[in-house]
């Protein structure tokens, strides 16, 4: 996603110097929150005394992955565990998990109805992602049922921030918010979700790319 004002996140992206006018450099400020847009979860974000996101190792966020496919998901449809194994293309432990819904595709995230609309993991779906052991697990849609709810400033018990609960607590490092991934042709590829670099963060934003036809 590209980082830029947007609704729920209070986002300033501004600039000063201005070279046709005689300045030497044009420098831009940005002020944002490290969970917002695309970005990667580290177990800090729930966990006191967990590892922050520069304490989060890189092979937890870069290496082979497997794409589970989504593409007729539901607005607002409860994805269970038995969706996500029609959907699994099989693999070993240790690799990055991607649920590729294309949901950029059906809702604009710069509205409500992205949020709203979206559909959502059950706490069964999470444990099955659990049992595959990844080492990150990564979603194109808001993936806890509560995301909407945020919206309207509705807090629920952190359980039924299911994703969270289940695999960021056993250090299964969330990637959330992707586009894009409707140009994915291959069910495996090399993933890149490498973070900011910011110590003492919770989470941090990444630019997220894929790379195809790697023989992963």
């Amino acid at each position: 996603m590209p980082i830029a004002p947007h609704f729920r996140w209070r986002t300033q992206v501004a600039a000063t110097g201005d070279i046709a006018a005689g300045d030497q450099f044009r420098v831009t400020r940005l002020d944002a929150t490290c969970h917002g847009f695309t970005h990667v979860d580290a177990q800090a974000h729930i966990l006191a005394d967990a590892p922050t996101i520069e304490q989060t190792p890189l092979d937890r966020v870069v290496g082979r992955c497997r794409v589970l496919r989504l593409p007729d998901v539901a607005p607002e449809e409860e994805i269970g565990p038995e969706r996500l194994a029609a959907a699994d293309p099989g693999g070993q432990p240790g690799e990055i998990l991607l649920l590729a819904a294309a949901w950029d595709t059906q809702r604009d995230s710069n509205t409500p109805e992205f949020w709203r609309h979206a559909p959502w993991l059950n706490r069964q779906a999470a444990e099955w992602l659990a049992a595959r052991e990844p080492t990150a697990v990564a979603f194109d849609f808001p993936q806890d049922y509560p995301i909407r709810l945020l919206l309207d400033g509705v807090e629920v018990p952190f359980n039924q921030h299911v994703t969270h609960d289940v695999l960021l607590r056993q250090g299964v490092t969330l990637i959330e918010y992707l586009v894009n991934t409707a140009s994915l042709r291959e069910t495996r590829c090399l993933l890149s979700a490498a973070p900011l670099k910011i110590p003492s963060a919770d989470g941090a934003p990444a630019r997220v790319f894929a790379i195809e036809e790697l023989g992963v």
